[in-house]
């Protein structure tokens, strides 16, 4: 059974992605981690990627890292635990304490 990633920015923005399309992430800054996933919406050259900022305490990024790696790589044969909400910003839901908040940007 594969993991997929949950993502809500607004009530009417969210993405999920199967951790397989997951591609890596890296801070953007201080505070701001940048995942890449292959992209959702995109066309088939294999270059397009769609973005999730996640916004963190300053000083953080390795431990949320570690956190969402966890996350993905725990009990995913476990019934109801197929997914894993990385960030919530509508119910305040995040799979680290030290997440803030994310912002969704698809390849178009």
């Amino acid at each position: 059974m594969e993991k997929y990633l949950i993502f809500i920015d607004a009530a009417d923005d969210a993405a999920m992605y199967p951790a397989s399309r997951f591609l890596g992430m890296t801070i953007a800054s201080d505070g701001a981690i940048l995942m890449k996933f292959e992209s959702s919406v995109g066309g088939g050259t294999g270059a397009e990627h769609d973005s999730v900022a996640v916004t963190c305490t300053a000083d953080k990024e390795l431990k949320v890292f570690k956190s969402i790696a966890n996350a993905v790589a725990g009990n995913s044969f476990k019934p109801g635990n197929s997914h894993v909400v990385v960030a919530d910003d509508v119910n305040g839901v995040y799979v680290d304490s030290d997440i803030t908040a994310c912002a969704i940007t698809l390849d178009s």
